[in-house]
């Protein structure tokens, strides 16, 4: 772990996210990555309904992303997905995640996000979002 703040969500594991042995399902993971990502943007005051009424509207689309599964979660298992920025630049953003169970990581993530407008363009990202997220504006 980094000396980075990192943002937190805590997800259940209930009978949809697993496959028919009890285990969470691969795909389930990149929803928990998702929600772990929406919220640390809420977090830093970067809310998805809010960039949709700018002048220009604006959204984030996963560009890339490698993960990597070390050991399983299961059903009713008390997870906590960890997130943080990693770097900003341009209309990209970098993003580190990690899903625990108590003191044992089962995920990483390391994602990439591109600002767009509407119709797919990427856009710069604001400045203000960029202070929010306090990274460096280098690539990570």
């Amino acid at each position: 772990m980094t000396e980075q703040t990192y943002y937190t969500l805590p997800i259940r594991i209930y009978y949809e996210d697993t496959d028919f042995s009890g285990v969470v399902y691969h795909a389930a993971y990149l929803k928990f990555f998702e929600r772990g990502r929406t919220e640390s943007l809420r977090t830093c005051g970067v809310h998805h309904s809010e960039m949709l009424k700018r002048d220009e509207p604006l959204a984030f689309a996963v560009r890339k992303m490698t993960t990597e599964w070390i050991t399983p979660a299961r059903i009713d298992d008390l997870l906590e997905v960890r997130t943080w920025f990693v770097s900003a630049k341009g209309a990209r953003m970098n993003l580190r995640q990690e899903i625990w169970r108590d003191d044992q990581m089962l995920a990483t993530a390391d994602v990439e996000a591109a600002c767009m407008s509407l119709d797919g363009r990427a856009r710069r990202l604001p400045k203000e979002f960029i202070e929010s997220f306090g990274v460096d504006r280098r690539p990570g």
